[in-house]
């Protein structure tokens, strides 16, 4: 079956993420064998999957394209690395994006103490108690690891930390990080009570974690110094630092690499007041006309997320420079961001169609995620982390051994009846809009 313009390269390769050089020159020479014109002659679809294999392969085969490939994404329609597809960008995605307007835009938004963070009200008050310990003590943060949905806030605070400890911050990602050379550069460039940053840090490659148990205890990394008989451990002490870990998926960091953490905080998803509070500030900072009633109807469609709050946010300052021209008030913000497609809810319209389907073409469930996945013509891994955990959160789908089942709030949000096992109609009133 040919892999698709939206397939991951090294899904159509069929080899892992940290798979070496030898290991895709071995899968490419086996598929280009396999689907070669000349062995599949009139074959299209063989023909397809040839020219993926090899295109595929001249990205991954060059050091540098694949590190460009692996740190900022996909060509349009492709699908990164958690699994959104690019040509299919979500106003309601809490994934960032790899925009350098919108990147500037967020560090604008970002506050700069613990004082000016909204929300994770205990998660900032343990932080801020061991900030001042450390400081007062003359010493260097314990390691941190934050955890939780993307978008709550890991970054923010990691750049917080770094200014009241008046450090210098370095930011790199799990994926960027190939071989203990990189992670070596790194670290030994950090200065004294620096900070080192690793988003997605549960996609380091496992000799990367290995290389950072000495300089995360002992402040020490080990290289080795020739080969074969002669190759010797050669110690290099390390400046004292705090590394700062950020990771949607806890459960998949090693128990050695997380046991290494002094301090970890969980990030949950904020209240609707939290979030009016955070877009206002960020309408303040913007320049942003904003009113108290605007603002609550933006939070009440941000999904419990800052980084979508504040997208919103500027979808409908857009939206209403150019088509109100007034202040932003609730039916301003209600009508652009109808425009957006993103309802009352927060849901969007692939959020309305994961259950539609469920619901129409699988009679409410249960039904694999695989199924639903060829339905919507979506990844798995799409549906997994970017359309369920929020429909989960809010209750309009389960989660079940046999599969995805839609629930009565689902039913109740498209306006359709429940049916019981034996096709009767269940009588319900349709929901008001939660606040």
């Amino acid at each position: 079956m040919p892999a698709g313009p939206n397939k991951d390269h090294y899904v159509t390769l069929g080899v892992s993420r940290d798979a070496k050089p030898e290991e895709i020159r071995k899968a490419y020479k086996n598929l280009a064998r396999d689907f070669h014109p000349d062995v599949n002659p009139g074959n299209k679809s063989a023909e397809e999957k040839f020219k993926q294999v090899g295109e595929a392969y001249e990205i991954l085969k060059d050091k540098k394209k694949r590190k460009v490939y692996d740190e900022q994404g996909f060509k349009s329609g492709d699908v990164p690395h958690n699994g959104h597809r690019q040509g299919r960008e979500r106003v309601v995605s809490p994934q960032s994006v790899s925009n350098e307007e919108e990147e500037t835009v967020i560090q604008s938004l970002r506050p700069p103490t613990l004082d000016e963070y909204v929300g994770q009200r205990k998660v900032v008050e343990k932080l801020a108690i061991a900030l001042q310990a450390a400081k007062g003590r003359g010493e260097t943060l314990e390691h941190a690891l934050f955890h939780g949905p993307p978008g709550l806030g890991k970054t923010t605070l990691a750049h917080i930390i770094a200014n009241s400890m008046g450090s210098k911050i370095q930011v790199t990602s799990g994926p960027s990080l190939e071989r203990t050379g990189d992670l070596m550069g790194i670290l030994t460039n950090l200065g004294q009570n620096d900070i080192l940053f690793i988003d997605e840090i549960h996609r380091l490659p496992v000799t990367l974690e290995e290389f950072l148990y000495p300089a995360m205890e002992d402040f020490k990394v080990d290289f080795i110094v020739d080969k074969g008989p002669y190759a010797r451990t050669v110690p290099y002490p390390l400046k004292r630092f705090t590394l700062i870990g950020a990771t949607t998926r806890a459960g998949s960091l090693s128990a050695p690499l997380r046991n290494r953490f002094g301090l970890s905080y969980h990030l949950d998803f904020y209240t609707l007041e939290e979030l009016r509070a955070i877009i206002l500030r960020s309408a303040k900072i913007l320049s942003v006309n904003l009113k108290n009633d605007g603002a609550a109807e933006i939070a009440r469609r941000s999904r419990g997320t800052p980084r979508i709050a504040n997208r919103l946010l500027r979808r409908v300052r857009d939206f209403a420079e150019v088509k109100a021209k007034l202040d932003i008030t609730a039916s301003v913000a209600r009508d652009a961001l109808q425009l957006e497609g993103v309802d009352e809810f927060g849901l969007d319209d692939l959020d309305r169609s994961y259950f539609k389907v469920i619901i129409e073409h699988y009679h409410g469930g249960p039904v694999g995620v695989e199924a639903l996945s060829a339905t919507l013509n979506e990844e798995v891994d799409t549906l997994v982390d970017m359309v369920e955990p929020y429909l989960l959160q809010q209750g309009f789908i389960s989660r079940t051994k046999s599969g995805r089942r839609a629930n009565r709030r689902a039913y109740e949000h498209l306006g359709i009846r429940p049916l019981t096992n034996m096709g009767a109609e269940l009588p319900f009133e349709k929901s008001e809009p939660i606040d």
